[in-house]
């Protein structure tokens, strides 16, 4: 079973049955990543490229290689969904350049001093003021929309599979390694990071929702939760 469904998986008679029976999981997927998306990623969009997927699954699909239908489907739809998302880059190369620079600042400070870095302090050493550091922290917000697993699991952003969904012992060793190191990194964030990295990846609530419950506003959960992806960039290098 995967994500996305919690059906037992059927035996089908022909790749037209596999399509028409599995459409819901397009939406499912679909409807799951437009939230975390800027508002331009329209749905209708998502779908479309899914579909793709759907019947690219359908094409490719061999039941030998043991794995279900709607596992090595909903791989396959992510991943149009995803690739396509890629494609549009909305992110220009100087924020990536900014981010890294701003990473790199938290590294040196964090080192420096043995605590988490202030945010007047990140900006000071970058000679930024505190709004075009926070201005920093929104756009890196906006530009790491998926959850660690999820990102892991999109291979390499193309569709390139094996009808199985089973990783190499390899592939398992450095994905558990990432995942101790990630969990590790969080665990030494500011408790109010903390909170905001488990509403909107566990919890799975949007900024407005996380706002409602820390009694700030969308804008500053947005801050926040930039500052903890900064935080975990400089840590574990992601």
């Amino acid at each position: 079973m995967n994500a996305y469904t919690d059906v037992a998986p059927l035996r089908y008679e022909s790749q037209d049955d596999l399509v028409s029976d599995n459409i819901s999981l397009v939406k499912r997927i679909a409807y799951h990543l437009v939230a975390r998306l800027p508002s331009n990623i329209e749905l209708n969009d998502l779908m479309q490229t899914g579909m793709i997927g759907l019947l690219e699954a359908a094409n490719n699909f061999d039941s030998s290689r043991g794995a279900s239908f709607d596992t090595y489907a909903g791989i396959r739809i992510r991943g149009a969904m995803l690739d396509e998302v890629r494609k549009q880059d909305w992110t220009p190369r100087s924020v990536h350049q900014k981010q890294r620079q701003v990473a790199e600042t938290v590294r040196e400070i964090e080192s420096e001093t043995g605590r988490p870095a202030e945010g007047q302090e990140i900006a000071n050493r970058l000679g930024l003021s505190l709004d075009d550091y926070h201005d920093i922290l929104r756009d890196t917000a906006g530009c790491r929309l998926f959850s660690l697993d999820e990102t892991m699991e999109e291979p390499g952003f193309g569709r390139d599979l094996p009808a199985s969904n089973l990783d190499t012992p390899a592939q398992a060793f450095t994905q558990n390694q990432l995942r101790k190191e990630v969990a590790q990194a969080i665990e030494k964030l500011p408790e109010r990071e903390q909170m905001v990295m488990s509403l909107y990846y566990e919890r799975e609530l949007n900024l407005k929702e996380i706002g409602e419950v820390l009694g700030v506003s969308e804008s500053r959960v947005c801050q926040i939760h930039g500052q903890a992806l900064i935080r975990l960039r400089a840590a574990v290098d992601i």
